[in-house]
């Protein structure tokens, strides 16, 4: 490998990217590519542009483990504003847990914390890994480790609008499954946006070591649902860093979250990845450059979860019916 320049705090002999990450980067044929871009891509500190930009949302995706080690995307919702960071290296989420979250009892000092900031009316996205280091009440202070920007490719536009709730009405507990419902597998069918968190919590991670949550795009029906416990994506060429990718290869197991955008509700899914790099499969998914097929473990529902309403949607460049282009 050619010599690279230890931007960002890494060290002439460390990499933000564990084994499983180089693996996948290999295997793709960007390995050098991507530890160069790596490098020089991925701080180790918040700019202030990322640090204004988490406090202008509405919401925050999360990703963490539960204390079987199973990964859950999720989300928390709030007055822009209610997430923060103090400095460089702090984020500071206060308050916003949805009800039926399935990480609610999972914070502590310690636990790694994976966080994406996404503006769908821009198609902006940041993203921020860290470890907790305070839990106060449904505040969590995060000490960040990882800090980089991703591309608009793949976001589909649409606005959301903070509705009114009453704080004292109950709210119905999240329906539990170990299947997909067929309303869940409708849902599904006709997605174009999910979310997914991973992890590689081992100590031989090093510096790459942690919790990661993505966003994935497609034209609606790009999620193929083939019977109540599987279902099928594409995996679109993106920044070349295979944070998700190479998480799975370490460790398939994975959480996904959809939002039903007319009802509020919020659908996640606890399931074991497996990566199919090339085989009949990809032909069903123009573009792709891999498959990922996902077995379904747990199926949690949260009923009109979710405190917004959303603006209709306009799908990104790369799925209008005239674009062929994707890469």
């Amino acid at each position: 490998m050619s010599e690279c320049v230890p931007l960002n705090h890494w060290g002439t002999d460390a990499s933000p990217f564990h084994a499983g990450e180089q693996d996948a980067q290999q295997r793709a044929g960007v390995r050098e590519a991507a530890e160069s871009m790596g490098r020089r891509g991925i701080r180790r500190f918040m700019p202030e542009q990322h640090r204004e930009f988490f406090a202008a949302q509405p919401f925050v995706v999360i990703g963490g483990v539960d204390a079987s080690g199973q990964p859950w995307a999720t989300l928390r919702a709030g007055a822009p504003g209610f997430v923060s960071s103090p400095d460089a290296r702090t984020l500071r989420i206060e308050g916003g847990a949805l009800p039926g979250d399935p990480l609610g009892a999972s914070w502590r000092d310690g636990a790694h914390l994976g966080a994406l900031g996404i503006e769908p009316r821009t198609r902006r996205r940041n993203r921020a890994n860290g470890v907790v280091r305070s839990v106060e009440g449904g505040t969590l202070q995060v000490e960040v480790m990882q800090s980089f920007g991703n591309c608009p490719k793949y976001i589909q536009s649409r606005t959301p609008y903070l509705t009114e709730r009453d704080a004292a009405a109950p709210h119905a507990q999240p329906e539990i499954a170990t299947y997909l419902s067929d309303a869940d597998r409708e849902l599904l069918a006709g997605a174009d946006t999910f979310f997914i968190a991973s992890a590689n919590l081992s100590e031989e991670a090093g510096l790459g070591k942690g919790v990661d949550v993505s966003h994935r795009g497609g034209a609606p029906g790009f999620v193929r649902v083939d019977d109540a416990n599987m279902l099928i994506t594409p995996d679109y060429s993106g920044n070349r860093f295979f944070n998700t990718i190479g998480n799975l290869v370490h460790d398939p197991r994975a959480g996904l979250l959809f939002i039903d955008f007319a009802t509020g509700d919020v659908l996640y899914l606890a399931v074991q990845a497996e990566i199919m790099w090339d085989g009949d499969e990809l032909a069903a998914f123009a573009g792709a450059q891999r498959v990922v097929r996902f077995y379904v473990n747990e199926v949690r529902r949260s009923r009109g979860a979710l405190p917004f309403r959303w603006s209709e949607v306009e799908l990104a460049p790369q799925f209008l019916p005239k674009t062929r282009e994707r890469a």
